[in-house]
Protein backbone atom coordinates (compact mmCIF):
# COMPACT_ATOMS: atom_id res chain seq x y z
CA UNK A 1 0.00 0.00 0.00
CA UNK A 2 1.25 3.30 -0.49
CA UNK A 3 1.63 5.07 2.59
CA UNK A 4 0.16 9.05 2.35
CA UNK A 5 0.91 11.48 4.54
CA UNK A 6 -1.09 15.06 5.56
CA UNK A 7 0.85 17.87 5.36
CA UNK A 8 -2.33 19.95 7.51
CA UNK A 9 -5.33 19.34 8.83
CA UNK A 10 -8.04 21.48 6.91
CA UNK A 11 -11.24 20.64 6.62
CA UNK A 12 -11.40 19.62 2.61
CA UNK A 13 -8.40 17.26 4.02
CA UNK A 14 -11.04 15.73 6.57
CA UNK A 15 -14.17 15.54 4.56
CA UNK A 16 -13.27 14.92 1.15
CA UNK A 17 -9.73 13.72 0.43
CA UNK A 18 -8.50 11.67 3.38
CA UNK A 19 -11.58 9.50 3.73
CA UNK A 20 -10.91 8.41 -0.37
CA UNK A 21 -7.40 8.22 0.23
CA UNK A 22 -8.40 5.14 3.12
CA UNK A 23 -11.26 3.75 0.46
CA UNK A 24 -8.67 3.78 -1.95
CA UNK A 25 -7.48 -0.11 -3.16
CA UNK A 26 -3.86 1.17 -3.12
CA UNK A 27 -2.90 3.57 -0.39
CA UNK A 28 -3.61 3.93 2.95
CA UNK A 29 -3.00 7.23 5.37
CA UNK A 30 -0.70 6.74 7.99
CA UNK A 31 0.98 9.84 8.61
CA UNK A 32 -0.36 13.58 9.84
CA UNK A 33 1.61 16.86 10.68
CA UNK A 34 0.11 19.60 11.78
CA UNK A 35 1.94 23.03 13.69
CA UNK A 36 -0.16 21.94 16.25
CA UNK A 37 1.42 18.27 17.75
CA UNK A 38 -1.90 17.93 19.51
CA UNK A 39 -4.54 18.54 16.63
CA UNK A 40 -1.88 16.24 14.41
CA UNK A 41 -2.49 13.42 17.19
CA UNK A 42 -6.26 13.89 17.53
CA UNK A 43 -6.38 13.32 13.22
CA UNK A 44 -4.49 10.24 13.30
CA UNK A 45 -5.68 8.78 16.43
CA UNK A 46 -8.97 9.22 14.49
CA UNK A 47 -7.99 7.78 11.57
CA UNK A 48 -6.02 4.68 13.15
CA UNK A 49 -2.87 6.34 11.58
CA UNK A 50 0.26 5.17 13.49
CA UNK A 51 2.33 8.41 13.21
CA UNK A 52 1.97 12.33 14.03
CA UNK A 53 4.57 14.93 13.68
CA UNK A 54 4.64 18.39 14.93
CA UNK A 55 6.08 19.76 11.61
CA UNK A 56 5.89 19.29 8.15
CA UNK A 57 9.81 19.57 8.13
CA UNK A 58 9.38 16.35 9.98
CA UNK A 59 7.57 14.61 8.40
CA UNK A 60 9.56 14.99 5.29
CA UNK A 61 12.64 13.94 6.44
CA UNK A 62 10.79 10.83 7.76
CA UNK A 63 10.98 7.40 6.18
CA UNK A 64 7.21 6.34 7.04
CA UNK A 65 5.59 8.01 3.86
CA UNK A 66 6.03 7.58 0.15
CA UNK A 67 4.05 10.43 -0.49
CA UNK A 68 2.35 13.27 0.62
CA UNK A 69 -1.22 15.79 0.03
CA UNK A 70 -1.14 19.28 0.83
CA UNK A 71 -4.37 20.86 1.94
CA UNK A 72 -2.37 23.90 3.36
CA UNK A 73 -3.91 28.18 2.29
CA UNK A 74 -2.91 28.42 -1.62
CA UNK A 75 -0.44 30.92 -0.65
CA UNK A 76 1.67 27.80 1.33
CA UNK A 77 1.04 25.44 -2.15
CA UNK A 78 4.21 26.19 -4.25
CA UNK A 79 6.59 25.88 -1.53
CA UNK A 80 5.36 23.16 0.15
CA UNK A 81 5.19 21.22 -3.31
CA UNK A 82 8.62 21.88 -4.15
CA UNK A 83 9.96 21.10 -0.52
CA UNK A 84 8.30 18.01 -0.29
CA UNK A 85 9.53 16.97 -3.73
CA UNK A 86 12.73 18.18 -2.39
CA UNK A 87 12.59 15.52 0.35
CA UNK A 88 11.46 12.98 -2.59
CA UNK A 89 8.31 12.21 -1.65
CA UNK A 90 5.40 12.28 -4.20
CA UNK A 91 3.19 15.40 -3.72
CA UNK A 92 -0.64 15.82 -4.71
CA UNK A 93 -1.19 19.09 -3.82
CA UNK A 94 -4.69 20.67 -4.05
CA UNK A 95 -5.74 23.49 -6.37
CA UNK A 96 -4.91 26.32 -7.39
CA UNK A 97 -1.48 24.97 -6.90
CA UNK A 98 -0.27 28.59 -7.41
CA UNK A 99 -1.44 32.44 -7.70
CA UNK A 100 0.23 33.10 -10.68
CA UNK A 101 1.42 30.67 -14.15
CA UNK A 102 4.68 31.75 -13.67
CA UNK A 103 5.16 30.18 -9.86
CA UNK A 104 4.61 26.65 -11.29
CA UNK A 105 8.25 26.66 -12.96
CA UNK A 106 9.80 25.78 -9.71
CA UNK A 107 7.46 23.03 -8.79
CA UNK A 108 8.46 21.60 -12.62
CA UNK A 109 11.70 21.55 -11.87
CA UNK A 110 11.72 20.17 -8.21
CA UNK A 111 9.37 17.11 -10.01
CA UNK A 112 11.80 16.98 -12.47
CA UNK A 113 15.09 17.04 -10.48
CA UNK A 114 14.23 14.52 -7.92
CA UNK A 115 11.84 12.44 -10.39
CA UNK A 116 8.63 11.87 -7.94
CA UNK A 117 5.19 12.86 -9.63
CA UNK A 118 3.66 16.05 -8.04
CA UNK A 119 0.27 16.97 -9.45
CA UNK A 120 -2.71 19.74 -8.43
CA UNK A 121 -5.75 17.95 -6.99
CA UNK A 122 -8.66 18.26 -9.71
CA UNK A 123 -10.39 15.32 -8.69
CA UNK A 124 -12.73 16.34 -12.05
CA UNK A 125 -10.18 14.87 -14.29
CA UNK A 126 -10.88 11.95 -13.13
CA UNK A 127 -14.66 11.48 -13.07
CA UNK A 128 -15.97 9.42 -16.00
CA UNK A 129 -19.02 11.98 -16.57
CA UNK A 130 -16.24 14.33 -18.05
CA UNK A 131 -14.94 11.48 -20.13
CA UNK A 132 -18.21 11.14 -21.51
CA UNK A 133 -18.73 14.26 -22.47
CA UNK A 134 -15.36 14.34 -24.02
CA UNK A 135 -16.21 11.58 -26.10
CA UNK A 136 -19.83 12.58 -26.28
CA UNK A 137 -18.09 16.10 -28.29
CA UNK A 138 -15.81 14.35 -30.32
CA UNK A 139 -18.12 12.01 -32.26
CA UNK A 140 -20.34 14.80 -33.09
CA UNK A 141 -22.88 13.77 -30.88
CA UNK A 142 -23.97 17.79 -31.01
CA UNK A 143 -22.33 18.66 -34.17
CA UNK A 144 -20.25 21.60 -34.35
CA UNK A 145 -19.63 23.23 -31.12
CA UNK A 146 -20.90 26.47 -31.03
CA UNK A 147 -20.51 27.84 -27.06
CA UNK A 148 -20.14 26.81 -23.53
CA UNK A 149 -21.64 27.73 -20.74
CA UNK A 150 -20.93 27.36 -16.78
CA UNK A 151 -21.24 28.70 -13.66
CA UNK A 152 -20.02 27.92 -9.98
CA UNK A 153 -21.27 29.79 -7.08
CA UNK A 154 -21.71 30.39 -3.25
CA UNK A 155 -22.10 31.93 -0.43
CA UNK A 156 -19.59 33.11 2.21
CA UNK A 157 -18.83 35.66 4.07
CA UNK A 158 -16.93 34.40 6.94
CA UNK A 159 -14.00 36.91 7.93
CA UNK A 160 -11.35 34.50 8.56
CA UNK A 161 -12.38 31.72 6.14
CA UNK A 162 -9.22 31.36 3.99
CA UNK A 163 -11.39 32.09 0.74
CA UNK A 164 -11.73 35.64 2.17
CA UNK A 165 -8.44 36.50 2.82
CA UNK A 166 -6.33 37.86 0.05
CA UNK A 167 -2.92 37.19 2.12
CA UNK A 168 -3.70 33.41 1.88
CA UNK A 169 -4.77 33.37 -1.99
CA UNK A 170 -8.63 33.51 -1.10
CA UNK A 171 -11.12 35.05 -3.63
CA UNK A 172 -13.83 33.29 -5.96
CA UNK A 173 -11.33 33.00 -9.35
CA UNK A 174 -8.45 30.95 -7.36
CA UNK A 175 -11.22 28.66 -5.53
CA UNK A 176 -13.36 28.00 -7.82
CA UNK A 177 -13.18 29.78 -11.24
CA UNK A 178 -10.55 27.41 -12.23
CA UNK A 179 -13.25 24.82 -12.15
CA UNK A 180 -15.25 26.19 -15.56
CA UNK A 181 -12.37 26.51 -16.82
CA UNK A 182 -10.11 23.06 -16.22
CA UNK A 183 -13.95 21.66 -17.12
CA UNK A 184 -13.84 23.22 -20.47
CA UNK A 185 -10.45 22.64 -21.62
CA UNK A 186 -10.59 18.20 -20.50
CA UNK A 187 -13.59 18.42 -22.76
CA UNK A 188 -13.29 19.83 -25.88
CA UNK A 189 -8.94 19.45 -25.68
CA UNK A 190 -9.02 23.53 -26.77
CA UNK A 191 -7.40 26.44 -25.07
CA UNK A 192 -8.71 29.86 -25.05
CA UNK A 193 -7.13 32.45 -26.90
CA UNK A 194 -8.18 35.89 -25.56
CA UNK A 195 -10.34 37.12 -22.39
CA UNK A 196 -12.94 39.42 -21.51
CA UNK A 197 -13.87 40.15 -18.43
CA UNK A 198 -15.87 41.97 -15.31
CA UNK A 199 -14.32 41.08 -11.87
CA UNK A 200 -16.19 42.72 -8.55
CA UNK A 201 -14.17 42.78 -5.37
CA UNK A 202 -15.79 42.58 -1.58
CA UNK A 203 -14.51 46.71 -0.40
CA UNK A 204 -13.94 44.88 3.24
CA UNK A 205 -12.36 41.76 2.37
CA UNK A 206 -10.34 42.49 -1.43
CA UNK A 207 -10.94 39.58 -2.69
CA UNK A 208 -12.84 38.55 -5.75
CA UNK A 209 -16.20 37.91 -5.11
CA UNK A 210 -17.69 38.11 -8.60
CA UNK A 211 -16.55 37.24 -12.27
CA UNK A 212 -18.04 36.89 -15.70
CA UNK A 213 -15.68 35.96 -18.05
CA UNK A 214 -16.17 35.50 -21.90
CA UNK A 215 -13.44 33.67 -23.73
CA UNK A 216 -12.75 33.28 -27.68
CA UNK A 217 -11.62 29.69 -27.92
CA UNK A 218 -11.70 29.84 -31.21
CA UNK A 219 -13.97 27.14 -33.03
CA UNK A 220 -16.32 28.25 -30.05
CA UNK A 221 -16.74 31.16 -26.88
CA UNK A 222 -17.36 30.36 -23.34
CA UNK A 223 -19.33 32.55 -20.67
CA UNK A 224 -19.54 31.64 -16.97
CA UNK A 225 -19.46 33.58 -14.07
CA UNK A 226 -18.18 32.35 -10.89
CA UNK A 227 -19.30 33.99 -7.06
CA UNK A 228 -18.29 33.69 -3.34
CA UNK A 229 -21.38 35.60 -2.61
CA UNK A 230 -24.14 34.50 -4.74
CA UNK A 231 -26.84 31.10 -3.91
CA UNK A 232 -25.00 28.04 -4.29
CA UNK A 233 -25.09 26.85 -7.96
CA UNK A 234 -23.16 24.61 -10.33
CA UNK A 235 -23.91 24.26 -14.05
CA UNK A 236 -22.07 23.13 -17.27
CA UNK A 237 -23.56 23.46 -20.93
CA UNK A 238 -21.89 22.33 -24.11
CA UNK A 239 -23.99 23.84 -26.59
CA UNK A 240 -23.96 23.32 -30.46
CA UNK A 241 -25.21 23.19 -34.09
CA UNK A 242 -27.22 19.50 -33.53
CA UNK A 243 -28.04 19.30 -29.90
CA UNK A 244 -26.40 19.89 -26.25
CA UNK A 245 -25.16 18.34 -23.37
CA UNK A 246 -25.46 19.35 -19.47
CA UNK A 247 -23.93 17.93 -16.97
CA UNK A 248 -26.03 17.98 -13.62
CA UNK A 249 -22.99 18.00 -10.57
CA UNK A 250 -20.40 19.51 -12.91
CA UNK A 251 -17.78 19.81 -9.61
CA UNK A 252 -19.04 18.73 -6.28
CA UNK A 253 -20.10 15.28 -8.01
CA UNK A 254 -22.52 13.30 -5.49
CA UNK A 255 -23.17 16.62 -3.28
CA UNK A 256 -25.17 18.95 -5.41
CA UNK A 257 -27.41 15.94 -7.12
CA UNK A 258 -26.71 12.99 -8.99
CA UNK A 259 -24.41 12.44 -11.28
CA UNK A 260 -25.62 12.92 -15.06
CA UNK A 261 -24.92 13.89 -18.32
CA UNK A 262 -27.59 14.65 -20.50
CA UNK A 263 -27.84 14.78 -24.41
CA UNK A 264 -30.34 16.50 -25.96
CA UNK A 265 -30.78 16.84 -29.48
CA UNK A 266 -31.54 19.74 -31.93
CA UNK A 267 -35.09 20.20 -31.19
CA UNK A 268 -35.01 19.22 -27.77
CA UNK A 269 -37.98 16.17 -28.54
CA UNK A 270 -35.19 13.53 -27.27
CA UNK A 271 -32.78 13.17 -24.25
CA UNK A 272 -30.54 10.49 -23.54
CA UNK A 273 -29.04 10.66 -19.92
CA UNK A 274 -26.41 8.92 -18.65
CA UNK A 275 -25.56 7.93 -15.31
CA UNK A 276 -22.72 7.57 -12.92
CA UNK A 277 -23.93 6.10 -9.65
CA UNK A 278 -21.80 5.85 -6.92
CA UNK A 279 -18.86 7.63 -8.88
CA UNK A 280 -16.24 8.36 -6.19
CA UNK A 281 -14.02 10.87 -8.22
CA UNK A 282 -11.51 12.01 -5.00
CA UNK A 283 -11.00 8.02 -4.85
CA UNK A 284 -10.49 7.80 -8.53
CA UNK A 285 -7.72 10.63 -8.09
CA UNK A 286 -6.07 8.40 -5.48
CA UNK A 287 -5.58 5.03 -7.04
CA UNK A 288 -5.06 6.92 -10.30
CA UNK A 289 -1.88 9.42 -9.00
CA UNK A 290 -0.54 6.02 -6.71
CA UNK A 291 -0.78 3.96 -10.46
CA UNK A 292 0.88 6.78 -11.71
CA UNK A 293 3.71 6.63 -9.11
CA UNK A 294 4.32 2.91 -9.61
CA UNK A 295 4.68 3.60 -13.63
CA UNK A 296 1.70 2.25 -14.76
CA UNK A 297 0.42 4.26 -18.00
CA UNK A 298 -2.96 6.13 -16.54
CA UNK A 299 -3.77 9.47 -17.20
CA UNK A 300 -3.28 12.51 -14.43
CA UNK A 301 -3.85 15.59 -13.75
CA UNK A 302 0.10 17.07 -15.15
CA UNK A 303 1.78 20.02 -14.19
CA UNK A 304 1.83 21.03 -17.66
CA UNK A 305 -2.03 21.47 -17.49
CA UNK A 306 -1.47 23.73 -14.35
CA UNK A 307 0.40 25.64 -15.99
CA UNK A 308 -2.07 26.03 -18.93
CA UNK A 309 -5.36 26.74 -16.40
CA UNK A 310 -3.61 28.79 -14.16
CA UNK A 311 -2.55 31.10 -17.06
CA UNK A 312 -6.28 31.56 -17.77
CA UNK A 313 -6.86 32.58 -14.30
CA UNK A 314 -4.56 35.20 -15.24
CA UNK A 315 -5.69 36.47 -17.94
CA UNK A 316 -9.25 37.05 -16.62
CA UNK A 317 -7.83 39.07 -13.65
CA UNK A 318 -5.79 41.33 -16.67
CA UNK A 319 -9.09 41.63 -17.87
CA UNK A 320 -10.83 42.85 -14.96
CA UNK A 321 -8.33 45.67 -14.94
CA UNK A 322 -8.21 46.69 -18.33
CA UNK A 323 -11.75 46.48 -19.32
CA UNK A 324 -10.92 44.74 -22.73
CA UNK A 325 -9.38 41.89 -24.58
CA UNK A 326 -6.70 40.00 -22.61
CA UNK A 327 -4.81 37.52 -24.71
CA UNK A 328 -4.00 34.25 -22.91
Amino acid sequence: MFRWGILSTAKIAREHVIPALNDSENGLVTAVASRDLSRARALAARLGAPHAFGSYEEMLASDVVDGVYIPLPTSDHVEWAIKAADAGKHVLVEKPLALKAADIAPVIAARDRNKVLVCEAFMVAYHPQWHKVRDLIAEGAIGRLRHVQGAFTYFNVDPVNMRNRPELGGGGLPDIGVYPTVAMRLSTGKEPLKIRARVERDPAFGTDIYSHVTADCGDFDMTFYVSTQMAARQSMVFHGEAGFIEVATPFNARIYGDDTVTLHNHNHTEATVYRFPDTRQYRLQAEAFVRATRGETVDVFPLESSVLNQKVIDAIFRAGESGGWEAV
